[in-house]
């Protein structure tokens, strides 16, 4: 990419939320183990038995810090750039601009589906549960306009 800042970014970051708020509740949990254990109680629960949650609570925060920071949807002037949460290197799709033929968002703003250039029944459906509401709204109006551009490049052309 010779401009990167011609492209727009959409992370899964209202996915995220749910993991950042996971993490902190198993390091509640974390702490209230070792608190426990250090109590002159009966019988407290082993100090090791924090190592679960405390372990827990890393992966949900890794998962959340890879979900606010890294690519769901990518925008650029080469087309639409579709990365998957695992192995984004290696799976990614991209779309260019020249083979999508339609692009449309479900009535309740869920879906976005791409309908491709030259096939009959080829389509390429996205949720847009990952990102954040106001993020969608932009990234309809970024598609919608990039659409609407190539419509009319193209009746001008004929």
């Amino acid at each position: 990419m010779t401009a990167p800042e011609k492209e727009l970014r959409f992370t899964r970051a209202r996915q995220a939320v749910v993991f950042w708020l996971a993490g902190l509740l198993l390091v509640l949990v974390t702490t209230g183990v070792v608190v426990l254990s250090s109590w002159q109680i009966q019988q407290p629960p082993p100090l090791w038995l924090a190592l679960f949650p405390g372990g827990l609570a890393a992966g949900a925060f890794w998962l959340a810090w890879r979900m606010t920071r890294h690519a769901y949807l990518l925008l650029s002037p080469v087309g639409v750039e579709i990365f998957p949460l695992w192995k984004p290197i290696d799976h990614f799709q991209l779309l260019t601009w020249g083979s999508i033929a339609a692009a449309d968002f479900s009535e309740d703003g869920r879906w976005l589906t791409f309908t491709l250039a030259g096939y009959e029944d080829a389509k390429v459906i996205l949720t847009l549960e990952p990102i954040p509401r106001p993020a969608c709204a932009l990234l309809g109006k970024a598609i919608t306009g990039v659409m609407e551009k190539r419509a009319a490049a193209s009746t001008g052309q004929s």
